[in-house]
């Protein structure tokens, strides 16, 4: 009803607005109201007869009893079916209770845990002093924001490191002071364990005793089955067997880097390779080997050239033009607004969304990239309603490190990937065009999800987009053949990093949430069973049995890991962004094989079938009505030189 929709345009001000502009006021706010949120919604799924009737259309489908309805509403019928059971609304009285209060409780923790790692993150800066000789080997570019970051926190005249990653991974790559850059790793790798009054790792073994009782609940064995459940992996085991073909071979390469980069510390009498080294040497492996480094190439890659080069990307694949809007009033200076706009068949000149781009890491902001939407594309509205209040209205949130006032924001070629990431993720919910918000955007299975996200990717790379948009910011030269064919050298090398620190961090997400208790018979308030595990150490193992190479760690550790504990979206579904990586290295070669990266009949069925259709449709056969085919694994392993 009207109500509902109004109690859902609000919240997802309110979710945004928690995550990009949170001050203490508002996390106030936030502790209060997630576990009263949580059991309203749980109310609304046990509102009495209301399953029955969920019910009764479902079977009516299923059993063809239920005809003329759209292939699009018999899958709204089958998601708000699965809804339901999910919520527990098929339950008894007594048992409905029980989820309830598992959801309330998740709630209040998980929001909790978000807020510790904020905390963390806003509390805790590194103080530089350049006479000390604590900025050498940092660029130019980064001590500005770390004059600007000291600003912002009340210290003007100093620089300062904080806890963003785009701080800390420039700063362990440049940094030649091996003393502070274990330091700030350290803090980096500990954040939400920081203070003693916000211990995170309490906060996750909460969490994975009440996700597993919840699993319990539904007739799981664990909460790993009930999450992969409604997903195209289908099992943990098929998660698994993913992972593990990538893991042994990853190894190798890690391997072969490491001791490559250690011939580099050896030759500077330095000592054997560790986590906050590895960055650094790799950064000097490149520079010696394919003559290039990330000072010499960021002046190619402005924030502002690069979003040019996206909404560019964008046009010519799907014909859309971004236009600025900027007087429109948005929560924090920072933040740009688009309209999102289409010439249509007939000639009309169309607005189809709101973007909004807020790209700068600062106070009371969640660490990260990310897109969300304040509005939901749909096409089950009042019909009276102006065009401007039925469009979706999407953001992309990200977290570089602002330069000083006026200069320009310099990206490293890994930042410009997480722009285009994001705006991947802000094509799928802007082109969405489907009649019914339940199955809009990115309201797909997880693993499906990141497929329009990692797949936009890959148009960084092409090198008519380097050429027109990759100019050096001061001479407005376009990057050189050459540069660009050292850097394509140099990015090749660390991928067995990469991808070591990635699986790993998504082979612990499956083992923490296949945990069960040791003893079933005791029970805490009639609700959980204890888990018996310290989290450090079942790291600790859980690394030492995959062999993980000495001088990587996980991305994420447990204790800040919000992918895991600050939502319940990539919980057991860490694995997600490598099981969409087979599906959108398989997707460019569809453009690949045409020999035109923007080949107009690709990118249209690549509109019709990916970003448009959200949920409304299995999306295995919208894969394959897209490639002919399903997809194969080999472009995957080969992008990341593991064949």
């Amino acid at each position: 009803g009207a109500r509902g929709e109004e109690l859902g345009r609000v919240g997802r001000v309110y979710s945004n607005l928690g995550a990009s502009f949170s001050g203490e006021a508002l996390q106030a706010v936030q502790r209060e109201m997630a576990p009263r949120m949580a059991a309203h919604y749980s109310a609304v799924y046990a509102t009495p007869g209301l399953y029955s009737r969920v019910q009764a259309v479902y079977e009516g489908v299923e059993k063809e009893e239920l005809t003329g309805l759209t292939g699009e509403e018999k899958r709204l019928v089958e998601r708000v079916y699965l809804d339901f059971r999910r919520a527990g609304a098929h339950f008894d009285g007594a048992t409905q209770r029980k989820h309830t209060e598992i959801v309330t409780r998740l709630a209040n923790l998980m929001t909790e845990f978000q807020q510790n790692v904020m905390a963390d993150e806003a509390e805790y800066t590194l103080v530089l002093d350049p006479e000390a000789g604590d900025t050498e080997g940092l660029p130019e570019s980064l001590k500005d924001a770390a004059r600007g970051a000291a600003e912002e926190r009340g210290m003007p005249g100093k620089l300062v490191m904080t806890l963003s990653r785009s701080f800390v991974e420039p700063f362990l790559t440049f940094s030649t002071r091996r003393d502070l850059r274990e330091k700030l790793w350290r803090a980096w790798t500990s954040r939400g364990q920081l203070s003693p009054e916000r211990d995170n790792l309490k906060i996750a073994k909460q969490i994975l005793e009440l996700r597993h009782a919840q699993a319990k609940i539904h007739g799981f064995e664990n909460y790993a089955e009930f999450a992969t459940f409604d997903t195209m992996a289908g099992t943990p085991q098929a998660v698994k067997d993913l992972l593990l073909r990538v893991w042994e071979p990853a190894k190798k390469s890690a391997a072969r880097e490491r001791d490559a980069l250690e011939g580099i510390a050896k030759a500077e009498n330095a000592p054997e390779i560790q986590p906050w080294d590895w960055r650094h040497y790799a950064e000097k492996y490149r520079s010696q080997n394919f003559k290039v480094n990330d000072a010499d190439v960021k002046p190619f890659f402005s924030l502002d050239a690069m979003v040019a080069a996206l909404f560019d990307c964008a046009n010519r694949l799907f014909g859309i033009r971004m236009v600025l809007q900027p007087d429109f009033k948005v929560y924090h200076p920072d933040v740009k607004v688009y309209e999102v706009r289409e010439t249509t068949s007939d000639g009309e000149d169309r607005l189809i969304g709101i973007f909004l781009h807020d790209n700068f890491a600062r106070k009371f902001k969640q660490s990260g990239a990310w897109m969300s939407e304040f509005r939901t594309q749909t096409k089950n509205y009042a019909s009276e309603a102006p065009l401007s209040q039925r469009v979706p209205i999407i953001i992309n949130n990200n977290n570089f490190a602002k330069a000083k006032a006026g200069s320009p924001t310099l990206l490293s070629f890994t930042d410009a990937i997480t722009l285009f990431h994001e705006f991947g993720h802000g094509l799928h919910g802007l082109l969405s065009d489907v009649g019914y918000q339940k199955v809009s955007g990115t309201s797909v299975l997880r693993d499906f999800v990141e497929l329009p996200s990692q797949l936009f990717e890959h148009w960084l790379s092409v090198p008519e987009v380097l050429t027109k948009h990759a100019r050096h910011v001061e001479t407005e030269e376009p990057i050189s053949e050459e540069l660009l064919g050292k850097l394509k050298a140099a990015l090749n090398f660390n991928k067995g990093f990469e991808t070591v620190e990635y699986t790993s961090s998504a082979l612990v997400d499956q083992s923490l949430h296949e945990l069960k208790p040791a003893n079933a018979e005791v029970c805490v308030d009639d609700l959980v069973v204890p888990i018996d595990v310290d989290i450090t150490e079942f790291e600790k193992q859980g690394l030492e049995r995959l062999q993980m190479p000495r001088g990587i760690v996980l991305r994420h550790r447990p204790a800040h890991f919000q992918h895991l504990f600050s939502t319940s979206g990539y919980a057991a579904a860490y694995y997600v962004y490598l099981w969409a990586e087979v599906l959108d290295a398989d997707a460019f070669d569809a453009f690949v094989e045409q020999g035109d990266f923007f080949d107009q009949e690709t990118a249209k069925r690549l509109r019709d079938n990916i970003y448009s259709r959200g949920n409304s449709e299995d999306p295995r056969e919208l894969y394959r009505r897209f490639r002919g085919r399903d997809a194969s694994i080999e472009p995957m392993l080969a992008k990341k030189g593991l064949l």
